[in-house]
């Protein structure tokens, strides 16, 4: 009982996962400034998965924190060490996956999560970006939402990149502004399997809205 009580997934997981949610949400989104607009369809429950653009290591912590769940992410095995390091990551919500492992492996973990109700937060463009060009979106959110029949909710962040760009050890004091669209059915038809053509037309619409959303994210946060 002890035991359990004591992992990340006990009482004492969602204790650090509330007390990490709630620094995020009373330190960093004041230092940034952080102006938003649809965090509601954020508040969702049953699967789902947050999609947004990928600028900052703040883009992450700052769009899970937004929402009341425990969002789920894939993160790399070799920041699970030490053990009390991974212990707070599974607190927060993160999944290791193994470095060098294969893209479908990761995705098959995902799937497992959203399966079992999660909500998990998926990069479209993969790793970070620069610029306001939305990159070419990779096809892993269409394969996860047609698999576990998930919603899609995409999200565009301005800000992010001169808050903290890559390389950076600090965040900077500059204002954030992030966007939350209308959520996104999966590819495909129920019970069915989404085809390639499905899978290819579903990515290049939801690169579309993240083009919309990233132009009024730019918008709101130069208000």
């Amino acid at each position: 009982m002890l035991r359990r009580s004591l992992s990340p997934d006990g009482l004492a997981g969602r204790l650090a996962w509330h007390l990490i949610r709630g620094s995020v949400r009373v330190f960093l989104f004041r230092w940034v400034r952080l102006r938003h607009e649809g965090v509601e369809r954020l508040r969702v429950e049953g699967r789902v998965i947050f999609a947004p653009v990928h600028r900052s290591n703040i883009d992450g912590p700052i769009v899970g924190s937004l929402s009341h769940r425990r969002v789920r992410y894939l993160s790399k095995d070799s920041l699970f060490s030490p053990a009390a390091a991974g212990w707070v990551m599974r607190s927060v919500g993160c999944f290791p996956v193994k470095r060098g492992s294969a893209d479908l492996d990761a995705m098959r973990a995902g799937k497992k999560l959203l399966d079992s109700g999660d909500a998990m937060l998926v990069f479209p463009e993969g790793t970070r970006q620069s610029g306001d060009e939305i990159a070419e979106i990779f096809d892993g959110a269409a394969w996860l939402a047609a698999k576990s029949q998930a919603l899609v909710v995409p999200v565009g962040i301005a800000g992010s990149e001169a808050a903290m760009p890559s390389g950076s050890k600090g965040i900077k004091r500059v204002p954030v502004a992030i966007v939350v669209g209308d959520p996104m059915s999966p590819p495909g038809s129920a019970g069915q399997r989404a085809s390639r053509a499905e899978l290819k037309a579903w990515t290049a619409e939801l690169r579309t809205v993240l083009m919309e959303l990233q132009e009024r994210a730019e918008v709101l946060n130069q208000r």
